[in-house]
């Protein structure tokens, strides 16, 4: 596998369908209209010679290296800001071109350090190509007079370095933070002969507003700003594109590699998700892979207390195999399960459920979406037919109005965000429901026009409140509503909606928010023409969760916001495979493709193909698993890639749930904290160690391909595969690549894709004969359920209340620097940002507890208490406050309740009654938590630590 590279076109592709013809060094060609000349020759195979100029960005025309002569126009016009016109002859190598650009390089290398060939950027720099296109040999001016050469590095960002001296002031990166990333950390500072590039007021780049994203990095053309991991292992010689594992946004890198070590990820130009951009996380924060915690062996337990002893993988198959039998043998079937993880592909998640239907001969399966989305699946499934967001990402481009309802996207989902703040600047509105203010509210260049700071625990409410002023007001798109849905349904929903008690006036009462606010936001919805909602676990994380959903759903049919580029309702999923672990039949309810377990159609194409009567009774949620583990019931469970004591609520529940089991076994990269209750520990394999699948946000099925060996012998799939075979469960695939195809054999939405058509195309699903080339957007002309639903949204106040003696509301949320628990990115440079988990708490409420800026405080709740320090922001309410769930020390949850959404039992982690006070420091179940890990943790033979 060779080295990818990717053609600089050097400036953007032009939009137009009209097409011009020219003539470039006798050539015709023809482009489109607005092209530029640079990008025209390019295309027609002449590479003109350039700097300032690249196609992630707009022409700029400063670096003077890309002149070309135009027959019967005067001058040496810069190529990447001229527009092709009709009958142009253009000229790009003349005597006087040749001159005036060896003239212009001189100039750079004058002030320019001469060690090329000790320079990280040797053989990958732009500066250094272009000197020898133009045929520089010599420098005439010497090296004698002012200079940047002695120019101070700055080292403070812990992932690249920035090199003054080297830095030409091409205003790429610039232009990059500002055009791609949309941060506008950067800028030229000084004139003349000073310009230098600056990170904020002349500070080191970690101090200020740069998020890390690498756009700079990658826009550079020279060794300016470079990875440190290829200044200490040098440039890269082959590459493989594979997508990140980080959140749903599912960007598309180039795993640059020399032999099995990772130079570095490249975004990937071609990314259908990402288009070349990247966040902190999946540019930089791969280094757990190689962390000194990674567990490499199998190690088994008979008792927690117990020390682990390292085992051979046949052993812990063996073992883990007997101790499922025996507990089945003694109470029954239903007494064992599994857990699958959305960090995990498509082909992983589909062998687990298949191994406990087919093997364990029940359907206790469940996945971390429980937590996260399952409402969405709900709450989409019933109004549109089908369980999944409507636009592809690109869709933004084409929204007038954007509504982000529970959701942080600069932090959760950066990439996407970046695309939408460009959106935003373009003249798109905004419309923010959010209890806190994100930094979408204000941001550079980026305000919102309307920011609704309802109580938490207040969405159907307030979301009801806007149907209600859309009906009452006219505003309700009666053509598409006759003609997409039910007409009968519409009007008992109208009813409703319009009742005096929905009306913004009544529940500002309820929500905090001013009722004109409610108002000015419904009218803009729904008139301010192509309008998309884009949600998160704000949304979800409720006891009404999928009533949010089906109110999020009315708003669009009422509207007729769906079908379309620019509009729809898209959940911004947390993890990298929510989407696809909800799609490979992860829920005790469903099999692959949502269709529902007592389906007798749906499970006789399994039962045929596996040679097994399957059960068509759903079987049990994760909360139903702990609470049956806690009677007595059920005592055996298989946990791949998820660390629930961590992320899920009611920590104390949770523990006693796993105390309770007799068997529990994990497989993942870490010793994680389910795994302090776990009896058999099965090592993971990274992303960059298998091949495989993601479904992201959109849909849209990315390959992960394996770049390197699994350092822990095996891939993810391979272990389960083994793990079923010593179960007496046949698994005969030699590649994920089979699994896809026994997927798309069995499931509708999957029929066409295959890894042959993940090479050249990329799919978004459905995929099939309606579909041949996959679904970008959905629901155009219809739903699949035939007409879209209305249903009633009733308001239902949590039981989860304040009071007085837990006045405070807390609510929690992600930071862009972690992701979900931590256990990759604690493990990476990324703990330079966030090396704790802060609480949130507003000038007026730490004042009434004596509470100031770093004061250790104790957050206490009817669940259970924990301590951390303080953080004092008015980005947060009087009476909310807020923190993240990234750090096991702190263990946020053992504060949240087992309040879950009425439909899905999705927890109601957005929601905790909790009362703050000063604290000296870590409560007595932090530290005995901490012993216990600690115990727990301890390995009779010293581990082998990844290399």
């Amino acid at each position: 596998m060779p080295l990818i590279t990717e053609i600089d076109y050097g400036t953007p592709a032009s939009p137009s369908e009209k097409m011009v013809t020219l003539t470039i060094d006798g050539i015709e060609t023809q482009v489109p209209e607005g092209t530029s000349i640079m990008r025209a020759a390019m295309e027609a195979g002449t590479k003109i010679p350039k700097l300032c100029a690249t196609d992630m960005l707009e022409s700029f025309g400063s670096c003077r290296l890309c002149l070309v002569e135009i027959e019967g126009r005067n001058g040496t016009p810069a190529s990447c800001t001229t527009p092709v016109m009709p009958g142009m002859v253009v000229h790009t190598q003349t005597n006087r071109l040749k001159a005036l650009r060896k003239g212009v390089m001189e100039l750079y290398i004058s002030d320019h350090p001469l060690d090329c060939l000790t320079c990280a950027a040797n053989g990958n720099c732009e500066l250094q190509t272009e000197a020898g296109n133009v045929g520089l040999r010599d420098v005439r001016y010497g090296y004698e007079g002012h200079n940047h050469l002695a120019d101070k590095k700055d080292e403070s960002n812990p992932y690249f370095s920035y090199d003054p001296s080297k830095c030409i002031v091409c205003n790429r990166c610039v232009r990059a933070c500002e055009e791609v990333q949309g941060t506008f950390a950067l800028t030229i500072d000084g004139r003349g002969f000073g310009s230098r590039v600056s990170a904020g007021q002349a500070e080191p780049f970690l101090e200020s507003e740069c998020v890390s994203c690498g756009a700079c990095v990658q826009a550079c053309p020279t060794a300016t700003l470079i990875e440190k991991s290829v200044i200490e292992i040098g440039q890269a010689e082959h590459s493989a594109v594979t997508t990140c594992a980080y959140c749903g946004v599912g960007c598309s890198f180039k795993a640059e590699m020399r032999g099995e070590e990772l130079v570095r990820m490249v975004p990937y130009k071609d990314g259908k998700a990402n288009h070349g951009h990247s966040c902190v996380k999946g540019r930089f924060a791969w280094g757990y892979a190689t962390h000194r915690d990674r567990i490499l062996k199998p190690m088994i337990r008979a008792k927690v207390s117990d020390p682990w002893r390292e085992v051979s993988w046949d052993e812990a198959f063996a073992y883990a195999a007997s101790e499922f039998k025996r507990i089945q043998t003694k109470y029954g079937k239903t007494s064992v399960g599994a857990i699958t993880s959305s960090r995990c592909t498509n082909e992983e998640t589909y062998l687990i459920q298949k191994l406990v239907r087919a093997g364990f001969g029940n359907n206790n399966v469940d996945t971390c979406a429980r937590v996260c989305h399952s409402p969405t699946g709900y709450g989409l499934g019933t109004a549109f037919g089908t369980s999944a967001g409507t636009q592809d990402f690109d869709s933004v481009d084409e929204s007038d109005v954007i509504m982000v309802i529970g959701a942080n996207p600069t932090d959760g989902h950066p990439v996407f965000a970046s695309a939408m703040k460009r959106r935003l600047r373009e003249g798109a509105k905004l419309i923010v429901l959010d209890p806190r203010r994100i930094d979408l509210v204000r941001t550079p260049h980026v305000e919102a026009d309307y920011h609704l700071p309802l109580q938490p625990g207040t969405n159907v409410a307030v979301l009801t409140a806007l149907a209600h002023v859309i009906v009452t007001e006219g505003l309700v798109d009666e053509t598409f509503v006759r003609e997409r849905c039910d007409w009968s349904e519409f009007q008992d929903w109208a009813g409703f909606v319009s009742e005096p008690r929905h009306s913004p006036e009544a529940v500002e009462k309820v929500s905090g928010v001013p009722a004109d606010l409610i108002r000015k936001a419904a009218r803009l919805y729904a008139s301010g023409g192509n309008a998309a909602i884009y949600y998160g676990l704000g949304v979800t994380e409720h006891s009404q969760g999928s009533t949010t959903v089906l109110a999020i759903a009315n708003l669009a049919l009422a509207t007729g916001n769906l079908g379309r580029n620019g509009v729809g309702v898209n959940p911004l999923r947390g993890q990298n495979n929510v989407q696809g672990a909800c799609d490979m039949g992860s829920f005790p309810h469903e099999l692959a493709g949502y269709r529902h377990i007592s389906d007798d159609n749906a499970r006789a194409i399994y039962e045929k193909l596996w040679g097994v009567t399957l059960d068509k009774e759903p079987g049990l949620r994760i909360p139903n698993m702990l609470d049956a583990a806690v009677e007595g019931t059920f005592k055996g469970i298989y946990i791949e890639g998820e660390d629930i004591l961590q992320s899920d609520p009611d920590t104390h529940h949770v523990s006693a749930g796993l105390a309770a089991m007799e068997c529990v076994i994990v497989q993942d990269l870490f010793l994680n904290e389910t795994a302090n209750y776990a009896h058999v520990f099965l090592p993971g394999s990274t992303f960059l160690e298998k091949d495989g699948t993601f479904t992201n946000a959109e849909r849209r099925i990315g390959r992960v391909r394996k770049v390197m060996s699994p350092k822990n012998g095996y891939a993810d799939w391979e272990i389960t595969v083994k793990l079923a075979e010593a179960m007496g469960v046949p698994m005969r695939y030699s590649h994920p690549s089979e699994i896809m195809d026994e997927i798309a054999a069995t499931t509708p939405s999957f029929a066409g894709v295959s890894y042959a058509r993940l090479e050249t195309e990329s799919i978004q699903w459905p995929c099939n004969e309606s579909a041949p080339h996959g679904t970008p957007i959905m629901h155009i002309g219809g739903f699949k359920r035939g007409k879209g639903k209305f249903v009633l949204t009733e308001y239902v106040a949590t039981d989860e209340r304040t009071g007085p003696r837990y006045p405070l509301l807390l609510t929690t949320g992600r930071i862009l620097s972690h992701y979900n628990v931590g256990a990759q990115t604690r493990r990476t440079a990324n703990v330079a940002w966030h090396d704790e988990d802060r609480l949130e708490i507003h000038p007026h409420d730490a004042e009434q507890r004596g509470v100031n800026e770093g004061d250790w405080v104790k957050v206490a709740s009817r669940a259970g208490e924990t301590t951390l320090r303080a953080l004092v922001t008015d980005r947060v309410a009087p009476g909310v406050v807020y923190t993240t769930f990234h750090h096991p020390t702190t263990q946020a949850n053992v504060v949240t309740t087992d309040f879950s959404d009425w439909a899905t039992n999705c927890p109601e982690f957005k929601v905790t009654a909790v009362q703050i006070s000063r604290s000296n420091g870590p409560t007595d179940w932090q530290e005995r938590y901490r012993e216990q890990a600690e115990q727990s943790r301890r390995i009779a033979e010293v581990t082998e630590a990844a290399e």
